[in-house]
């Protein structure tokens, strides 16, 4: 009996820190990714008068590239608060959706801390290294170890955009506002190449947003103009693109 229970014990089994030194190399082309996307974000923020503090704080805080560029952007809008906030909120509606599928996969023994480091870490880059792991269940440290690196990155360079801003030409931080446009064709990309139904629902989101702007027939800032043009656009897409039980949009 005793000799059972010996044999039992999986002495090789993987230590927390060697997960998490396997999620931080996984995580390295996504790093690698995030450090130019973020030193634009800083020079962008910086060009826009945002406080050097605000900005830090925005990287560490909310860790969203696509919300805080379309957030800087509203800011320099002059786009009410509230609005800014319903508008990045909707947004970021997919986070739930991707850590919803992750918590399927991630280990019963997972504590509740563990989980809410998770969950904030969370973003469409590391998603997907996460996604395409072959191992049923994901230890916590791996992924917590993919986040860190990402997280990381980020806000190096982050700090990169903002403290050597002033080094680099006026034409070259001028031109940042084109980071705004390159983050969300990077978001949409991947997603339109995978289904032809993603494709008419960013066609009507386009097109009632121009309708919106370049008509008067609704008066509405910025700001609402995105949230209406997202909420009709996805439901539009809900109605004509039902998704049917056991049926996959991979």
């Amino acid at each position: 009996m005793k000799k059972d229970s010996f044999d039992a014990i999986d002495y090789k089994q993987p230590s927390h820190r060697h997960y998490f030194k396997r999620g931080m190399q996984a995580g390295v082309p996504v790093a690698i990714g995030y450090i130019p996307i973020a030193i634009a974000f800083g020079l962008l923020a910086k060009a826009s008068g945002i406080p050097d503090l605000v900005t830090i704080l925005m990287s560490l805080i909310i860790f969203a590239g696509a919300s805080q560029f379309i957030g800087v952007n509203l800011i320099m809008a002059g786009v009410m608060y509230w609005e800014i906030i319903l508008t990045t909120f909707i947004l970021n509606l997919r986070h739930f959706l991707m850590t919803a599928s992750l918590s399927q996969r991630v280990s019963d023994t997972t504590s509740k801390k563990q989980l809410s480091l998770l969950s904030f870490g969370v973003t469409d880059e590391t998603f997907s290294v996460a996604s395409i792991q072959e191992e049923k269940d994901l230890p916590a440290m791996y992924l917590i170890g993919l986040n860190t690196i990402a997280f990381s990155a980020w806000n190096i360079g982050t700090w990169i955009g903002v403290f050597f801003a002033s080094g680099l030409p006026q034409s070259v931080q001028n031109s940042m506002g084109i980071a705004l446009f390159a983050m969300f064709i990077g978001l949409l990309v991947p997603a339109l190449k995978k289904s032809s139904s993603v494709v008419i629902v960013v066609f009507i989101a386009i097109t009632i947003s121009s309708l919106i702007y370049w008509t008067d027939m609704i008066q509405l800032s910025d700001g609402w103009r995105v949230i209406l043009s997202t909420v009709i656009a996805a439901s539009i897409g809900v109605a004509i693109f039902p998704e049917k039980e056991g049926e996959s949009h991979d």
